[in-house]
């Protein structure tokens, strides 16, 4: 069993199977941009990309992403250069204690790789279900519009 792990493949040993994907990519591979939150998929700070769909891996059960290609907060920048959403996060200040922002720059990312010039509320709805604990969401709206014109 296997999957595409940020453009690499990578089996996935039988025993992780039925554990949740946020902890074969912690634990196991030892990505730990993606956060564990709440546990029950509520809070986003776990969110990676699957097959260009932004997922939650605390309830994602690691043999379901058998073949499938799976994105983590660690596979987006390339060499030195960051993704135009982590860029864009920076320029806005958006980090405050920077618990979610992983989750939040993943879920960030699905959305402008389906909808290329999304509007305040497209941005608002895609994002609803991430969780900020600092309250950040008026500078994570403007750094996704201004990703939007990045990419």
């Amino acid at each position: 069993m296997s999957s595409i792990l940020n453009g690499q493949t990578h089996d996935i040993p039988p025993d992780w199977a039925d554990e949740p994907l946020l902890f074969l990519l912690r634990e196991h591979f030892g990505l730990t941009g993606a956060k564990f939150g709440c546990g029950v998929g509520i809070c986003g700070a776990c969110t990676i990309i699957v097959d260009g769909v932004a997922t939650r891996s605390c309830i994602t059960r690691a043999g379901n992403v058998e073949g499938l290609n799976v994105r983590t907060i660690e596979g987006l920048a390339e060499a030195d250069i960051l993704h135009p959403v982590q860029q864009a996060w920076l320029d806005h200040g958006v980090p405050q204690c920077g618990y979610c922002q992983a989750g939040q720059i993943m879920a960030a990312v699905a959305l402008l790789e389906q909808v290329r010039d999304p509007s305040a509320e497209d941005v608002d709805a895609a994002m609803d279900a991430n969780l900020c604990r600092c309250g950040t969401y008026p500078r994570i709206r403007a750094a996704v519009l201004s990703a939007a014109e990045r990419v």
